[in-house]
């Protein structure tokens, strides 16, 4: 299965969420869960993730996020 172009929208509102990259990161992860999760899958069958930064001085906080939701280390590529 394959998926693209998660960003951080609130399902509820429609709307990007605000606060900067730590809520905008979480966001996406909980759409990418939730699309993952209406095709009968899960976070931890991700073979590879490719992720776009606006700036890569978030890397860090972008990083700390992605940890909570990806345990198993899939292979990944982040972009600027």
């Amino acid at each position: 299965m394959f998926t693209s172009g998660q960003i951080p929208l609130d399902q509820a509102t429609g709307a990007v969420v605000e606060g900067g990259i730590t809520e905008q990161a979480r966001q996406s992860m909980k759409n990418v869960k939730a699309v993952l999760e209406a095709a009968g899958a899960d976070l931890t069958t991700v073979a590879k993730t490719t992720c776009f930064l606006a700036d890569m001085g978030d890397f860090a906080a972008f990083n700390e996020v992605y940890a909570d939701y990806f345990t198993g280390n899939p292979a990944r590529a982040v972009w600027q």
